[in-house]
């Protein structure tokens, strides 16, 4: 349950002990309620990790006034990856799904999200402004210039997903110079159906709030989903130019941020 009166603190995780927190929003959202699973899951602790943690950054959203214990005070969380420490691993995190070459060889400064999630108590309020704020500063600070990552639809049933899927193909598809597009060996078409037959209200509805949220702020989809049936998923690549925000989205994302 969310407290009456949040008392947020958002900070990038320093210490094991916050790293585990942010591990076990995870393991609450991505194992508990939407049935994912992993090699390095540990379900007796509760945490929900992978190789990639020790390398990205984790952005977490901690409500103060929750009476509980500390590890489970954190609410929201985001995992960041910049293109330098991705050289560190050899990869970053997506590229098992989607080839990035576009990017990679764009020269230009990336920044890799994922593992975004809320409690369902703290979806659609103060805690996601917060979370952007944070991305956006964390994004200001060091000068990226494309944002990029995974976001998913629940489930693995592609008939199901056909016109939202066909939606964002159609209306959202990323221009050439930022167009990732899935791995060969897993390419999943998403346009599955014709645009003049899409029910786009109906499809737009389908559409999960934080792949919505980077619509909004000018963000494209790549080519071709990715269905990962060990977290009960399908995939889409999300790619943000910072340069091909207009103004009011860019006013939106930094608001607060220039002096």
């Amino acid at each position: 349950m969310a407290s009456q009166d949040p008392d947020f603190t958002l900070k990038l995780a320093e210490t094991p002990e916050e790293l585990m927190a942010a591990q076990r929003l995870r393991y609450r959202v991505f194992i508990e309620e939407l049935g994912g699973a992993g090699a390095l899951v540990d379900h007796e602790a509760r945490l929900e990790k992978d190789r990639f943690d020790p390398y990205f950054d984790h952005l977490i959203l901690i409500d103060n006034a929750l009476d509980v214990p500390e590890i489970d005070r954190v609410v929201g969380v985001y995992r960041l990856l910049q293109d330098t420490q991705a050289r560190e691993i050899g990869q970053f995190y997506g590229e098992d799904e989607y080839d990035l070459t576009v990017l990679k060889e764009s020269g230009r400064k990336l920044l890799e999200l994922g593992r975004s999630c809320l409690l369902p108590d703290y979806r659609g309020g103060a805690a996601m402004f917060h979370l952007w704020n944070g991305l956006a500063a964390y994004v200001f600070e060091h000068e990226i210039e494309v944002l990029f990552g995974v976001a998913s639809f629940h489930g693995t049933d592609i008939e199901a997903l056909a016109g939202p899927l066909s939606l964002l193909h159609a209306r959202h598809l990323a221009p050439e110079d930022l167009r990732v597009r899935t791995q060969a060996a897993h390419f999943q078409p998403m346009d599955l159906i014709p645009e003049d037959q899409i029910d786009r209200r109906k499809a737009m509805l389908a559409v999960p709030a934080l792949i919505k949220a980077y619509l909004r702020l000018g963000g494209f989809v790549g080519e071709g989903a990715y269905v990962d049936h060990a977290f009960n998923t399908v995939d889409v690549c999300l790619v943000m130019d910072t340069e091909r925000m207009n103004a009011k989205q860019k006013a939106i994302y930094t608001k607060g941020l220039e002096t």
